[in-house]
């Protein structure tokens, strides 16, 4: 008998779907996946003092820290209620500009 040509063909395509799945997650589901497991546990660790920048940009020093609330104060007396949710980072001291906008000189 002679082998029929073209038999293993349908194997050979299933193992190159399986190795384009296996690469496509772990280059982008795998890093993914961590990088929202860091974002969870910075939220989680937030609170009182630390300083925190929003999703929309707000920047503030949390006084109060709730379960799912923080409280932050912006600048001078304005406080501000904001979902753990729409926290986009901690805030640091090289985040922090040396320029001050209002005197228009380096600090």
């Amino acid at each position: 008998m002679v082998p029929r040509e073209g038999a293993s063909g349908g194997f050979v395509l299933f193992v190159n779907m399986a190795a384009v799945i296996l690469i496509f997650y772990f280059v982008l589901i795998r890093p993914q996946r961590r990088d929202q497991e860091r974002q969870k546990q910075m939220i989680a660790a937030i609170g009182k003092g630390d300083e925190i920048v929003t999703t929309g940009g707000i920047v503030g020093t949390v006084i109060r820290a709730d379960p799912d609330r923080l409280i932050i104060k912006t600048g001078g007396e304005t406080k501000i209620t904001v979902e753990r949710s729409h926290i986009a980072r901690k805030s640091s001291a090289d985040d922090r500009s040396e320029f001050d906008p209002i005197t228009g000189q380096n600090r």
